[in-house]
């Protein structure tokens, strides 16, 4: 009997492991009467077996589905199944393992209730606190900017009251609660008239001139009603720079938009303090803009200090130019070079139709061009213009590197005009010479065509060049 008890054991275990009806093993050598009652236990065994057939198909131990454990597969397979191959609920709770009222609810079409999600676990050692810190955040509403409660002043103040966490803790609860409490920022969207509006940003981007890779600045201008932005590069944002990018625009737009919006560009206002004790420090238009703006006729418009939303088209252009024209690195001989490869790509962009318009860059700038301001016949001198005294050498200086002049031509004093990528020096109203401006410091620009003619005199030559 025992060792027939033992045998059951050892085939339950194993048909566990391999998820089979056990079978039991006897010896020859066991008595009858241990043979007969393994045969009783073995049938017992079978009979169990049918009945577990007969409840499931599935194995031992598989738990029955409820409708809440039913993904949308399950569902669908169920409802095919009775609507369409025309089994029985009897026959779909057998083959799906789960009982007939979780069917009838899977053929109801009725979808798993809500399940909510558990809530937080109150923190016992921060939540006696939540209070106290939620109290100085609302006293920040009240405070100067420069003299409210951080986060780690809050946790210090709490732990001199016996707080035992950790700043980590603090710093989680005021995210969260100035996140719930602070509302999103919202902008109003505006519509622009044909040729009334325009905006004004420089931007960075590296290029390769001349073989040297180097940080140059990036002048966008875009019209904001047909979205055609002019793009082009400088060595330095200067005010000579500035002037130009301008004049190159409006030569490209056909036109001078009634208004441009700027942000608070040092080359165009500049910020003055008042005596009078008022706070703010109002702005100032430089000079040399107001005799700008007066030769194009155009109005002006500053936006709010770090508010770049008031002239988002351009801070878009900025990005969209980068991404889109100077990638790859461009490469190219001279800026002259490389500004005409800008200016090719910017033509290209008429065709292009932006989201949410119902015509072309190039189609809305031709409606926009009938309402531009005509551009005067003479251009602005968007130069520096500073008066030299030759040197001995006859070389004029300007920002420490010195530009050669013709020696036939040498005056005590000359005027030299230094424009973004050329200088030239003037003599009066005529032109004496012109180079390459060089933006490095203390070089020496030199033409040798300029000493020529001291080479023709008859004076005997000077050692120097008689030993070469």
């Amino acid at each position: 009997m025992w060792q027939a008890i033992a045998l059951l054991s050892s085939a339950a275990r194993e048909a566990v492991k391999t998820n089979t009806p056990p079978v039991l093993k006897t010896n020859e050598e066991d008595s009858p009467k241990s043979n007969d009652v393994c045969k009783l236990l073995e049938g017992l065994v079978v009979l169990q077996e049918i009945r577990t057939k007969r409840a499931s198909p599935h194995p031992l131990g598989t738990r029955k589905k409820g409708v809440a454990m039913l993904n949308e597969e399950d569902r669908e397979r169920i409802r095919r199944g009775y609507y369409v191959e025309k089994k029985s609920i009897h026959q779909l709770a057998r083959e799906e393992g789960c009982n007939r009222i979780t069917i009838r609810k899977a053929l109801a079409n009725e979808t798993p209730p809500f399940k909510e999600t558990s809530r937080a676990k109150p923190n016992l050692v921060f939540g006696p606190y939540k209070e106290r810190v939620e109290l100085l955040l609302q006293q920040n509403e009240r405070l100067p900017r420069k003299q409210r409660y951080t986060a780690h002043r809050i946790f210090e103040i709490i732990r001199e009251e016996g707080f035992q966490g950790s700043e980590s803790t603090v710093r989680m609860h005021v995210a969260r609660y100035k996140q719930a409490t602070r509302a999103p920022d919202v902008f109003l969207p505006l519509e622009y008239d044909p040729g009334q509006d325009a905006q004004v940003d420089w931007g960075e981007a590296v290029v390769v001139i001349d073989g040297k890779r180097q940080k140059a600045q990036l002048f966008i201008m875009r019209l904001c009603f047909s979205r055609r932005t002019f793009a082009m590069v400088f060595p330095t944002q200067r005010q000579e720079s500035f002037f130009w990018g301008h004049v190159k625009a409006f030569e490209h737009f056909g036109g001078v938009p009634h208004r441009l919006s700027y942000d608070n560009l040092g080359t165009a206002v500049k910020l003055v303090f008042e005596k009078s004790g008022r706070s703010g420090r109002p702005r100032k238009e430089v000079r040399a803009f107001v005799s700008f703006r007066s030769h194009y006729l155009f109005e002006s418009h500053f936006c709010t200090p770090g508010q770049g939303h008031e002239k988002g088209q351009v801070e878009h252009g900025v990005g969209y130019s980068r991404r889109n024209f100077l990638v790859p690195i461009p490469e190219a001989a001279s800026y002259e070079e490389l500004n005409r490869q800008l200016l090719e790509r910017c033509r290209k962009e008429d065709a292009r139709q932006v989201s949410r318009q119902t015509q072309s860059i190039g189609q809305a700038w031709d409606q926009e061009r009938e309402q531009l301001l005509p551009v005067p016949r003479s251009s602005y001198e968007c130069c520096q213009m500073t008066t030299v005294r030759l040197t001995p050498y006859s070389q004029g200086t300007f920002e420490t590197n010195r530009y050669s002049v013709p020696v036939k031509r040498a005056r005590r004093e000359v005027t030299l005009k230094a424009y973004p990528f050329t200088v030239e020096i003037w003599d009066a109203m005529e032109r004496l010479c012109s180079h390459p401006r060089c933006y490095e410091r203390y070089q020496d620009i030199l033409d040798p065509l300029h000493y020529l003619p001291l080479r023709c005199r008859s004076a005997p030559e000077p050692s120097t060049l008689r030993n070469r």
